[in-house]
């Protein structure tokens, strides 16, 4: 799913009022139906009050004839225009006299206004500002929204949480309404998946309000939302008389004294992905664990208790290195000579970057199209402190584009940047903010390549996979107990769970 900029839905807008013969009020009114049928369909006319603000733009003109529907079908309402300016959209003011001719006369809020009181069982619809908001708000409607927060209300808002840039973060972390439920238009927000801005959208769900379908489906987004449907076209089927020679060789190399674990953790997650053979590379400390944990792979030792070369006699088809790795100087010293002399695709996490970020002239030494799995603290390292969110986005999309790397953002929507495009990722959950889970990650991306995927596609489709098996462990577990180990117990229902049609998944969760 495209994940558009505020300027291309407005040219989307403009697109389907010329080619489908409309007016742009009407557009508004399937905006406000749209918003109506989903408040409708939940509360079927339930005796609670509904709190309207109304800005005096297009967000302000949807939440205006939204109430005019509401009102229609008996609904509990108040509603209050925020007129926090002179200058009112056109539109606005056509549904404000649709709401009057209807007996229905809003109270206009100003900066003297004494603010309606809000009980905590009623529903508050913001509709204050939409997309196009380009500066902060002024402190009285900055109240209103504070107003929004204390009364403890369900908040929805309409398109975007009002105070939300749709291109930078907010100035005040108070200057945003936080809402419970975003109903936005057409296609979802970059600032619903940002650590920044995601806070202020605990659910969202898109209306599709009939925005031109050609237009939609023919403009290039910068960021796409990943989810089952864009990674199933990935997959690689299996043939029937293949063996494990089909499926590729992975060679994991990390590990020191003590952290032995994240070796297993990505060989383990690398078999299950499903690597042909899996070699791990590790101290010597690490043979007899490895051995006796995991016995499908092979084990090379180089090194003590710390890696201080990195010699192999095997060819793999890919290279997992860094996890659990350390910085010792002498396996800085490896990692650099083994740097400039590979040729084989890598995938590099955990202290394979934090080397890369001490010794940047080895960047230029990765292999094309290279995979980078940094968490926000080996992120910096590697490209520089950012502003915020959007800042960081650009840096990543720059350092990526410089290097010809795939970087992997981990996060609650971990984003896959290649080539000036991003992939924002859907699944995932909370409890994998757990010791080992990027180990994890590491391993399952390496085994899809190992396999046959493309660099990128490895890395969309991994990230997917990884989030998804942990949603999927964790309703055994719950967010507190899921560990990496359940994670990689998972994978195989991660696969299989590609293949089922929503019916059945609710089938399988109601047995």
């Amino acid at each position: 799913m495209k994940i558009f900029t505020a300027e291309q839905i407005y040219a989307a807008d403009l697109v389907t009022i010329e080619k489908q013969q409309i007016t742009s009020d009407a557009l508004m009114e399937r905006s406000a139906v749209q918003i109506f049928n989903w408040i409708h369909t939940r509360m079927q006319g339930a005796p609670v009050k509904i709190h309207l603000f109304c800005g005096i733009g297009n967000n302000g003109g949807d939440g205006i004839a939204l109430a005019r529907h509401l009102q229609e079908h008996g609904y509990h309402i108040a509603v209050y225009v925020v007129n926090y300016s002179k200058k009112r959209s056109k539109d606005f003011l056509l549904n404000l006299e649709r709401l009057k001719d209807r007996k229905v006369w809003p109270e206009f809020l100003d900066s003297k206004s004494i603010l309606p009181t809000i009980g905590r069982d009623d529903i508050i619809v913001d509709a204050i500002f939409g997309i196009g908001l380009n500066r902060k708000p002024v402190d009285w409607v900055v109240k209103i929204m504070d107003h929004f927060y204390k009364s403890e209300a369900f908040v929805l808002s309409v398109d975007i949480p009002s105070g939300l840039y749709t291109d930078r973060s907010p100035e005040d972390a108070n200057a945003v309404v936080k809402s419970n439920f975003v109903l936005s238009f057409q296609a979802p927000k970059l600032v619903f998946f940002l650590p920044e801005t995601g806070i202020y959208s605990n659910q969202w769900e898109i209306l599709d309000i009939g925005l031109d379908r050609e237009f939609l489906q023919n403009t290039e987004a910068d960021y796409q939302l990943i989810g089952k449907q864009e990674v199933l076209p990935f997959y690689i089927p299996r043939e029937k008389f293949s063996h494990k020679g089909s499926y590729g060789h992975s060679l994991i190399i990390g590990g020191n004294k003590g952290k032995i674990g994240a070796v297993q953790l990505a060989s383990r997650a690398c078999l299950s992905s499903g690597s042909g053979l899996v070699t791990a590379y590790t101290p010597e400390c690490g043979y007899i664990p490895l051995q006796t944990a995991l016995p499908e792979a092979m084990v090379i030792t180089g090194g003590l208790n710390f890696i201080s070369e990195i010699k192999f006699d095997i060819s793999p088809n890919v290279i997992g290195i860094g996890v659990g790795l350390g910085t010792n100087p002498a396996t800085v010293k490896a990692f650099s000579k083994f740097l400039t002399t590979n040729k084989t695709s890598l995938v590099i996490d955990a202290d394979g970057l934090n080397i890369l970020a001490q010794k940047k002239e080895l960047l230029k030494k990765m292999p094309s199209q290279s995979i980078l799995t940094p968490h926000p603290k080996e992120l910096e390292r590697l490209i520089g402190k950012w502003k915020d969110d959007f800042d960081k986005l650009k840096k990543s999309k720059a350092f990526a584009k410089k290097y010809d790397c795939v970087v992997v953002i981990k996060g609650a929507n971990s984003i896959v940047i290649y080539d000036d495009k991003a992939y924002v990722n859907t699944s995932g959950n909370p409890g994998m903010a757990t010791a080992g889970s990027g180990d994890v990650l590491t391993g399952i991306i390496t085994g899809l390549i190992a396999q046959g995927y493309e660099p990128l596609k490895a890395a969309i489709f991994g990230v997917y996979l990884h989030g998804r098996a942990g949603d999927i462990a964790v309703e055994q577990t719950g967010y507190q107990s899921l560990t990496a180990s359940k994670i990689i117990q998972a994978v195989g229902m991660a696969f299989i769970d590609l293949f089922k049609i929503p019916e059945q998944v609710s089938e399988q969760k109601a047995d």
